[in-house]
């Protein structure tokens, strides 16, 4: 078992979630200041729009990284091998509609954002729908490559490329942007990283996993079992669309493209957010898909639930904390003036999407059982009710009653009803997880509380004194979290990898 593979895969997704929030900080705001509210609204209205074509992959991304690992696991070589060429074909079929669905919103831009767009900004959106849709159409079957070398555990090259490409797309834009070029520059870089990082998957799979396609035998039987286990993936995949991305096309079709951009800045601190967690989950679905195979007890996935949980908790909680603290002023200086309301929005979509986030090895025990079906349907149904909300809040309210809207969603769905299901239904020990977090929680809340409102005699928004706080909230959660919070194996994760650098140095 490549466990290297598994602690390199983690460590290198932190590494790149690192490279993500500093390039964040540093990039985001310079292209902010660059393009002006209107034209990232643009982009982000452009990006959000194509992204509900994404669910077209229809959880087959999902199901080649299970049936990969159960058939290597069960040494089926040549089922693997004809299972990748029945979901190359399928994927070519799905690449079609995806491009002629895109085309369809192009030639019909005019009529759904004229409402509250210039023509010129109209012109624009109907020119990245373009280029973003030929970028689905493209990454369809070429995302395959990536499920197979993320079910084969060689998680190492796949960080690697996206270290790669999360540095060198920055600074390819900067150039771009000082030239005087703004959001369709981006689309057609995106493009080009996209194809070129999906073009080195397949290389790697190829020359170095050794993969080979057997087409021409289209296994019915095994496509139905494959389908059964991806629609409930897919339906999530929609509730994903809706939760966010359904914000910034209604924004878009009522408020105009500047509150479309405020609230795409809480989106990307969002998205930065939920990267804090899944660096971990992402890389548990193959050895979740063997835990059930060997027919390991509910005990001892309860565990790994729970033990994976508390250390997703652990940075979780150190960046809500810190994040109710300084957000208000940190938005101010990162964004800049005009973006206030990306602060409660934000905070909206963090609080509760905390709890998912340190409980997402529940959907890969889910995926392993091939038992995503409640959740998926419990999902779809909360965010359905979520986009009518959504657009009275978008009418009435602007952003903040798309966040409120979102907020409530979340809480009902994957706050409370999910941890009834995993209790009754998968058996994990949904009261010890609360037990464990809830005694975790007593230092961040003391510790946020008292920074609250000890830092609010200063004026956060000059940057020295911003900087000065940060640290010197840092500088106390620590050692709180450190003797409060963190437990002997988890001091052990951070201090066993000090002690083989100190030895091999000494």
């Amino acid at each position: 078992m490549p466990i290297n593979q598994l602690k390199a895969g983690a460590a290198l997704s932190y590494v790149i979630i690192g490279l993500n929030a500093a390039i964040g900080l540093l990039y985001t705001p310079f292209m902010l200041r660059i393009m002006g509210q209107s034209e990232y609204g643009l982009y982000a209205l452009a990006a959000s729009v194509i992204a509900y074509l994404t669910v077209l992959d229809l959880g087959f991304g999902n199901a080649v990284i299970r049936y990969t690992a159960k058939f290597r696991a069960e040494g089926r070589i040549r089922e693997q091998q004809e299972m990748f060429g029945m979901f190359l074909v399928l994927y070519g079929v799905i690449s079609v509609i995806a491009f002629a669905l895109g085309m369809v919103l192009y030639f019909n831009a005019d009529g759904l954002f004229s409402q509250s767009m210039t023509p010129e900004e109209v012109r624009k959106v109907r020119i990245m729908l373009m280029l973003l849709s030929f970028n689905l159409a493209f990454t369809f079957p070429m995302s395959i490559w990536g499920s197979i070398i993320t079910a084969y555990e060689n998680f190492i090259f796949q960080r690697i490329v996206s270290i790669v490409r999360i540095v060198l797309n920055p600074l390819v834009m900067v150039i771009f942007l000082l030239y005087g070029y703004r959001a369709i520059t981006m689309v057609v870089v995106t493009t080009v990283f996209n194809v070129l990082t999906l073009t080195l998957n397949w290389w790697y799979c190829r020359h170095r996993l050794s993969i080979r396609v057997r087409y021409g035998r289209f296994n019915w039987k095994f496509l139905r079992e494959v389908s059964i286990f991806s629609f409930w993936i897919f339906l999530n995949a929609v509730m994903d669309r809706i939760y966010w991305s359904t914000g910034q096309f209604v924004l878009g079709i009522f408020c105009g493209t500047a509150v479309v951009a405020v609230y795409a800045v809480a989106i990307q601190l969002q998205n930065m957010y939920m990267m804090f967690s899944t660096a971990i989950s992402s890389v548990f679905l193959p050895r979740v898909t063997s835990m059930v195979s060997r027919h390991s007890s509910d005990r001892e996935i309860s565990d790994l639930f729970i033990r994976t949980g508390r250390v997703q908790y652990i940075i979780m909680a150190y960046i809500l904390t810190a994040f109710i603290v300084f957000g208000k002023a940190f938005i101010h200086l990162w964004a800049g003036p005009g973006y206030e309301d990306a602060y409660p929005i934000t905070l909206l979509f963090f609080i509760p999407l905390t709890v998912p986030l340190i409980q997402n090895v529940g959907i890969c025990v889910l995926q392993a059982r091939n038992e995503m079906k409640f959740r998926s349907i419990a999902y779809v149904i909360i965010a359905l009710a979520s986009l009518v909300f959504s657009i009275y809040g978008a009418k009435h309210y602007g952003g903040i009653g798309c966040a409120v809207a979102t907020a409530l969603a979340l809480t009902a769905g994957q706050v409370v009803v999910m941890n009834i299901y995993y209790k009754k239904k998968q058996r994990l020990d949904i009261p010890r997880f609360w037990r464990e977090i809830g005694k975790m929680s007593l230092a961040p809340l003391a510790v946020g509380t008292a920074s609250y409102y000890a830092l609010s005699f200063i004026d956060l928004e000059r940057p020295l004194w911003f900087v000065s706080g940060a640290v010197a909230f840092t500088l106390v959660y620590l050692p709180c979290c450190w003797f409060f919070v963190m437990n002997k194996d988890e001091r052990s994760m951070v201090t066993a990898p000090l002690l083989k650098i100190k030895h091999k140095l000494t």
